[in-house]
């Protein structure tokens, strides 16, 4: 009897891995938990010393205060102010001075404009042509008022005495007009540069919507949000960000829905943007995330107007940045990277259908290379009979273990798509096709990998390029690795402790105070009807539940 109960009695083996499947979360929590301490002690002594600057900074501004300042306001003087503007600009070779003769008050004037930076045609017609062609001026006017009401037909002119607003100003792409007799130097015209057309996002490309995504400048995509209805509670708030270069940032939201604790949040992680300059929103994206350790994106970066106006009814905040076509929408969640604005243009049906295709792709781009690996190496018996057998044949004379077998093969797709993107756009595609049936037949011909596992990278390419967030895509490229990984190690325990290692990341992780898996947890059924499921628009009635916006309804 007891030989019998012994020999129920599992593998020391068995034991061994069951103990380093508890150990290894447990070192990988107190690993992450001292690295996140470490980082945060520097950036808290880094915080230290950045107020210690700014106080030192301080003390120098109030020193230089107490002395007397430098007079940088404009007189009257017409060759004073010309040469005291020509030394303010410097040596730049794109500024222009165009001088000429204001005839109806027999006074000399100039036009300074940098080269490229203003709408050319505009300054001569309404400005050159009527200044010098005009007729005389009525005596009981004063020079300045009589050439703001009669001579410059503009919208936008404004009026300066600073130096170096006026410098600002000008290598900024205003035009500076400066007339002999006024201290008023006026501002005519607007930044008007090169600038591209407005085509269909490449990015996130469908078959059923829009047709017009973000350019790259700020005032062409807040007129698109304008564009998309009329709102008078739609806001934008204009910030400058950047130290050494000023680039200007808008912050989108609707101001009776959005909760104003979020708003103020916001605002306050902008407002602590501290660098030289911010060429993308990318590094707004980086600078304003709750975790800068997780793989997992905390804001969704759109092309699209009709996203960014969708995410503003439902009480988010929108960030656009000028320079660059990528807005920025907070919070966000693990959901809204497998959602698409086509969900919501085709009827329920279809969209429930597209979405949990996504869903099911997302698993399959993250963990089918390391289900393979552990069912060929460690649990080949969960297999069916006839697949194994199939399986085995396939694998006759490959030389490698599982693991470098998918390595060679995930590598090789990884480079070729890499290469495809950065390739001319004529050949990028072709090159990829080819290159990727060229290299998994000459593979299998040389023996280096199976049939089967070309099917499985295959696979979980196409699944990859099904998620409509190219970024969420590169995380979950990252993690498949890691996943093979511990597959490798611990076969499908290593397969299921990566997953669930995951899991618990993600409860932990949140995007601007929002849980970033919700409503899943904290579990929310209200907000279930937009998960999964892309309910019936005449059900969706209430707003995100997550969100605590000021409007609960999308209904009034």
């Amino acid at each position: 009897m007891w030989s019998k109960i012994v020999s129920y009695i599992p593998d020391w083996t068995i034991f061994m891995q069951a103990a380093i499947t508890l150990l290894f979360p447990i070192g990988i929590y107190y690993l992450y938990k001292h690295l996140y301490f470490y980082v945060g002690s520097g950036r808290s002594k880094e915080s230290g010393a950045k107020s210690q600057d700014s106080e030192l900074k301080k003390a120098d501004n109030d020193e230089a205060n107490q002395q007397p300042p430098v007079c940088t306001a404009f007189t009257q003087d017409y060759d004073a102010n010309l040469t005291a503007i020509r030394m303010a600009l410097g040596d730049n070779s794109d500024v222009h001075f165009r001088e000429f003769s204001v005839k109806s008050i027999q006074a000399r004037a100039v036009l300074v404009y940098v080269e490229g930076m203003q709408d050319e045609e505009l300054i001569n017609q309404q400005v050159l042509q009527n200044l010098m062609f005009a007729g005389e001026m009525q005596a009981s006017e004063g020079i300045y008022t009589y050439m703001k009401q009669n001579m410059l037909p503009l919208v936008q002119l404004n009026e300066t005495r600073d130096l170096d607003y006026l410098q600002e100003s000008v290598l900024f792409g205003y035009t500076a007009l400066i007339v002999e007799g006024m201290r008023e130097m006026l501002l005519v015209g607007f930044p008007h540069g090169a600038v591209r057309a407005i085509n269909e996002p490449t990015s996130e490309a469908l078959l059923r919507g829009p047709r017009i995504g973000f350019t790259e400048v700020l005032s062409e995509n807040t007129s698109m949000l304008r564009r998309q209805g009329l709102n008078k509670n739609l806001e934008m708030q204009k910030v400058e960000v950047g130290s050494e270069i000023k680039k200007n940032l808008v912050i989108a939201y609707m101001k009776n829905i959005v909760n104003p604790d979020l708003l103020q949040e916001v605002k306050d992680r902008i407002s602590k943007i501290d660098m030289d300059f911010i060429l993308e929103s990318g590094y707004v994206e980086q600078l304003i995330e709750d975790d800068y350790l997780s793989p997992f994106q905390q804001t969704q970066n759109t092309e699209r107007p009709d996203r960014v106006i969708a995410s503003l009814l439902e009480g988010r905040i929108a960030i656009l940045l000028d320079g660059t076509p990528f807005a920025l929408i907070v919070p966000v969640t693990f959901s809204m990277l497998l959602q698409s604005p086509e969900d919501y243009y085709e009827r329920w049906l279809p969209g429930t259908l597209l979405r949990v295709l996504r869903f099911c792709a997302s698993f399959l781009a993250l963990l089918a290379p390391a289900l393979y690996i552990s069912f060929i190496s460690f649990h080949p018996g969960l297999i069916p009979t006839q697949l194994a057998i199939s399986i085995i044949e396939t694998r006759q004379g490959v030389p490698f273990p599982a693991l470098i077998e998918v390595l060679i093969l995930e590598i090789s797709i990884e480079i070729l798509r890499e290469a495809g993107i950065r390739l001319p756009k004529p050949i990028g595609p072709a090159m990829g096709i080819v290159g990727g049936l060229i290299i998994g037949d000459a593979a299998v011909q040389a023996g280096i990998v199976s049939p089967f596992l070309v099917i499985v990278v295959a696979v979980t390419a196409i699944s990859s390029f099904s998620i409509p967030m190219y970024s969420a895509g590169i995380t979950l490229r990252i993690l498949r690795f890691t996943g093979m990984l511990f597959a490798a190690v611990l076969g499908m325990f290593g397969t299921i402790l990566f997953f669930l290692l995951i899991c618990s990341h993600l409860t932990r992780l949140s995007s601007f105070g929002v849980p970033y898996i919700t409503p899943i947890s904290p579990f929310r059924v209200s907000d279930w009807k937009d998960l999964f499921v892309r309910a019936p628009l005449s059900i969706m009635k209430r707003r995100p539940e997550m969100l605590k916006t000021q409007k609960k309804k999308r209904r009034s």
